[in-house]
């Protein structure tokens, strides 16, 4: 058996290890081949055939994204919108100045829509992103997020024509994270005679 072993030529081996499997080329028909070729080629094909790819869902998923801040309460407004808004004085309005990155921000921002949709056609709401428009946020005077403005038209028209005063009054300011009831009062107060909130959470 030694000798066999050693004299084995090594270029066989090869040949003697596949030679047992039933679907080696040695071992198979013409026809049997050609069938063979065939189904890998079928399966090869099925496995690159197209896939959505994760791109549409990401952007689909945008777009609903997109569009559920477009029917929002209170939307988000670039600094440009702003400006155009404090010149345009159909009803009043409430900015809600903002950070991504802030904790009372975020916990406040159901509340302030909640707000916002129970008050849909009296008074305007409004998200500003202060790191998105530090210029608007600057000019506001924002020192400390979340910022509530709660503005309203200057009634004095004349002061106003003459450029003695703007157009925009601020009524209040507060700083810090309001539940809904706290907002909604404290804008029929400034906004529509209500009573003067007592305590505010």
């Amino acid at each position: 058996h030694i000798h066999f072993l050693a004299t084995v030529d090594p270029t066989t081996l090869p040949l003697i290890s596949t030679s047992l499997h039933p679907f080696h080329p040695a071992t198979m028909s013409p026809q049997s081949l050609l069938l063979a070729i065939l189904a890998i080629a079928s399966y090869s094909a099925s496995a690159f055939a197209p896939v959505t790819p994760y791109t549409s869902k990401t952007s689909t998923t945008t777009t609903q994204l997109q569009m559920a801040e477009e029917i929002k309460a209170a939307p988000m407004v670039t600094g440009e919108q702003l400006e155009t808004m404090l010149q345009e004085w159909d009803t009043p309005l409430v900015v809600d100045a903002y950070a991504t990155w802030c904790g009372p921000c975020l916990l406040m921002s159901p509340e302030f829509e909640a707000a916002a949709k129970d008050l849909e056609g009296k008074v305007r709401f409004v998200k500003l992103d202060t790191d998105l428009e530090p210029q608007m946020a600057g000019r506001l005077g924002i020192m400390g997020l979340p910022t509530l403005l709660f503005l309203d038209k200057n009634d004095d028209m004349e002061a106003v024509e003459q450029g003695k005063a703007p157009m925009a009054v601020l009524k209040e300011r507060i700083e810090g994270a309001l539940r809904k009831d706290s907002i909604v009062d404290l804008a029929n107060y400034h906004f529509f005679g209500g009573p003067m909130p007592t305590q505010l959470s």
